[in-house]
């Protein structure tokens, strides 16, 4: 195999099973909506602080930031003073309540204000346990910000990644990394773990065979299918849109091809006939292109075709060793990595334009991919020598650490919004 691929599939590092991780965000953006998210009445004595995570969750998007309340408690039930929250210069402000029921849930209340206007813009309830309060912080921040920008918010998805300790962990996280479950463990390599389009399952690659197989995982149950284990090497694999078909690369017929089968498994049918090694497969969301990674042109470089099969159109150019594809669900982004001077970086192509931007200062950026809203991309990084998922901006400009506290990360992939 040539280089490329041995990248994708070089060994993963260690990470403690029960870590959890820190949020250290970076950076300035030019527009940030300047929000105030106030401790809720009985944060104190919940097991999970409300406010501090929907105000983590709205500044790692970018788009907000944080104005220091101090020790202000403020409930939904009264109208705050808004004037002085205005002097304080914050546009939005948030206010609410944790208190526990009789049956042991918990009940999360929250209110929005328009400090400028001087309006309520409403709010919302969530009854629930005591391991689903940080999902209720989630969907109180997905609230928030669709509220004050006008796009899906995606703090209440899901991340996927792979750890190696004593054994490799194929692990599923909230957006943020915390709440962290391990869904396989093995002691043989797990990588390319990808969401299927509905968020209930994950096919992944294996190595307990000791050679690369395909599996698709019930999230929920924990139960897996074999997908393919053909003669060879089973890799790459990537849902179509409609959950119906994985496009998966095998060697069954010699050399690395692409392939699309039924999600459960059956005879797969060849895409093209190059004699090339081609891998890395990713659906656009119309279902009718696939983007992939070729070394046809004699180093490896990102190429697109139908679906259906038929003449592959090479797509970037600048730089002679480009890989890892993913494309944004709005159509108008393919992120990916560039070899540059030896480095390893992160770009987004604009596909309308065709330009290029290099959007990190680290040097060995992996596997991006995309929220489902299109405005953030994850990936996995060195950092002070330890491997790490960040999430970025399109531009650039505001980062975020998702580091575990004794280990390192990889092979980050982002779930689709489930409401």
């Amino acid at each position: 195999m040539i280089r490329f691929f041995i990248f994708l599939c070089c060994a993963l590092v260690s990470l403690t099973a029960d870590a959890q991780f820190r949020v250290e965000v970076s950076g300035i953006g030019m527009t940030q909506v300047p929000i105030a998210v106030a401790t809720f009445r009985g944060d104190d004595v919940a097991p999970q602080k409300i406010a501090a995570i929907v105000s983590a969750d709205l500044e790692r998007s970018g788009q907000f930031r944080r104005i220091d309340t101090g020790t202000v408690v403020l409930d939904e039930a009264s109208r705050p003073e808004l004037s002085g929250w205005k002097q304080r210069s914050a546009d939005a402000l948030v206010t609410g309540s944790v208190t526990r029921l009789a049956d042991g849930r918990y009940d999360v209340r929250v209110r929005l204000w328009d400090v400028v206007k001087g309006q309520d813009l409403g709010g919302q309830s969530h009854a629930v346990s005591a391991n689903d309060l940080r999902l209720a912080a989630h969907r109180i921040a997905d609230f928030v910000y669709e509220k004050l920008t006008g796009d899906t918010g995606v703090f209440s998805t899901r991340i996927a990644y792979v750890t190696k300790s004593k054994t490799y962990n194929l692990w599923v996280a909230d957006a943020d990394g915390e709440n962290a479950q391990s869904a396989l463990a093995s002691p043989e390599p797990i990588i390319s773990p990808s969401w299927s389009p509905n968020g209930a399952q994950l096919a992944y690659v294996s190595f307990e065979s000791r050679k690369p197989v395909v599996y698709v995982h019930e999230v929920a149950t924990g139960k897996r299918r074999l997908v393919a284990n053909f003669k060879g090497s089973n890799s790459a694999p990537a849902w179509s849109p409609d959950g119906r078909t994985l496009a998966v690369t095998l060697s069954r017929d010699g050399g690395s091809q692409l392939y699309l089968m039924d999600a459960n498994g059956g005879e797969p049918r060849r895409l093209g006939q190059s004699g090339s090694i081609d891998t890395e497969p990713t659906f656009t969301a119309d279902g009718k292109t696939i983007y992939f990674v070729s070394d046809r042109g004699g180093s490896p470089q990102i190429y697109r075709m139908p679906s259906s099969g038929g003449n592959a159109e090479r797509v970037t150019f600048s730089g002679t060793y480009n890989i890892s594809p993913s494309l944004s669900p709005d159509g108008r982004w393919l992120a990916y990595i560039s070899r540059v001077n030896g480095a390893f970086k992160l770009h987004v192509m604009d596909l309308s334009a065709g330009t290029t931007t290099a959007i990190t200062e680290t040097s060995a950026d992996e596997k991006p991919s995309f929220s489902p809203n299109s405005r953030l991309i994850i990936y996995a990084t060195q950092q002070q020598g330890r491997e790490a998922l960040m999430t970025t901006t399109l531009d650039g400009k505001i980062k975020a650490r998702l580091a575990g506290q004794n280990g390192d990360i990889r092979e980050p992939d982002w779930g689709s919004v489930q409401r």
